[in-house]
C-alpha cells in the first residue's frame, strides 16, 4: 500500500513537473536485445537467491530462521560456482557473521535481563496505572504516545537500539492494553521506517545524500522527503493521522501475512505465543 502511494505521488509530480523526471534521450533508450539480455542475466542470481529463500517461508515449509539459513547456503553455493569463494573471502565472511551474531546475542541478553528486572519491580503495572487511571488516557491514546516516542528516538537511534530500550517497557504494556503483539510488531516496523526518514539525523537521508549528485544538498533532501513521510503515514492529517493510518497500514500488512502464510510455522508459533501470553 505504501509503495503504491509512493508510485502515485512520483507519477503525478512528474506529470505536473516533467523537469523532475525527464525522458531518457533516444541514444540511451536504443539498447540492443543482446545488451538487455546481458543486463537481465546479471540481475537473475539475486532474484533466484531471494526466491529460494522466500518461497519455502511463504509456503509454510520453513520458519524465518530456517529460511535465512537456506538463503545463506544458496549464496554460498552461488559464490562457489562463480569461482569467487576463496579462502580469504570465506574467512572474512565467517568472522564478520560471528561478530554480528555475538553482538546481537549480547544485546538480546541485556534486553532480557533488563526486562526481567523491570517487570519484577512492577514498573509495567505502575506505568499502566499512571496512564490509564491517573491520567485517564485510553489505550489508543497511549499507543499514539508510543508511536510518537519512536519518531523522536528514530531521529538519532537505529531500530535495534530503540527496540532494546523500549521493548521491556512497551511490549508488556501493549499486551496489557489488549493489542495483538504481532500487529504491534508490524506497526513498530512501519513507524521505524518513518523515523528513518525524519530529519535531522534520519539514516536514509544521509544515504540519499551520499548517492545524490554534488549539487543536491541536505536541505533539498529534507524538503523532498516530506511527501514520503506522509506517504508512510498514509495521508497528511494532523493530530490523529499518524495513529489512524499507520495502524490501518499495519492491519493490512498483518492481513496480507495471514493470507499468504496461513500454514506458516513462524506466524502460527507467534500467534500461539500471543494467545498463551494473553
Amino acid at each position: 500500500m505504501m509503495a503504491t502511494l509512493f508510485i502515485i505521488y512520483i507519477y503525478v509530480r512528474c506529470r505536473l513537473q516533467p523537469s523532475l523526471g525527464p525522458v531518457l534521450p533516444i541514444e540511451e533508450r536504443n539498447v540492443s536485445l543482446a545488451e538487455k539480455l546481458r543486463l537481465l542475466r546479471a540481475g537473475l542470481l539475486p532474484l533466484v537467491i531471494f526466491a529460494v529463500m522466500m518461497v519455502p517461508f511463504v509456503k509454510g515449509w520453513t520458519s524465518l530462521v530456517e529460511s535465512s539459513a537456506v538463503g545463506a547456503v544458496t549464496a554460498l553455493l552461488a559464490a562457489t560456482l562463480k569461482g569467487r569463494m576463496t579462502r580469504k573471502v570465506f574467512e572474512v565472511s565467517v568472522r564478520q557473521t560471528l561478530a554480528i551474531t555475538c553482538m546481537f546475542m549480547w544485546i538480546i541478553l541485556a534486553a532480557l535481563a533488563f526486562g526481567a528486572i523491570f517487570d519484577g519491580l512492577g514498573a509495567v503495572k505502575a506505568i499502566e496505572d499512571l496512564f490509564t487511571e491517573r491520567l485517564g488516557l485510553s489505550p489508543w491514546m497511549i499507543l499514539i504516545l508510543m508511536q510518537l516516542s519512536f519518531i523522536v528516538m528514530g531521529t538519532f537511534l537505529d531500530d535495534t537500539a530503540m527496540l532494546v530500550i523500549v521493548a521491556p517497557l512497551y511490549v508488556p504494556l501493549v499486551d496489557a492494553l489488549g493489542f495483538d503483539l504481532i500487529w504491534y510488531g508490524v506497526l513498530y516496523t512501519i513507524t521505524t521506517q518513518i523515523a528513518y526518514m525524519t530529519p535531522p539525523f534520519g539514516y536514509n537521508l544521509f544515504l540519499m545524500r551520499a548517492m545524490a549528485p554534488p549539487e543536491i544538498g541536505l536541505r533539498d533532501i529534507y524538503r523532498s522527503i516530506l511527501p514520503f513521510v506522509l506517504g508512510d503515514d498514509g495521508r497528511p492529517q494532523p493530530g490523529d493521522g499518524l495513529s489512524a493510518d499507520c495502524t490501518l497500514a499495519s492491519g493490512l500488512h498483518l492481513w496480507e501475512l495471514t493470507m499468504a502464510g496461513t500454514n506458516n510455522k513462524s506466524l502460527t508459533r507467534g500467534r500461539q505465543r500471543v494467545t498463551s501470553g494473553s
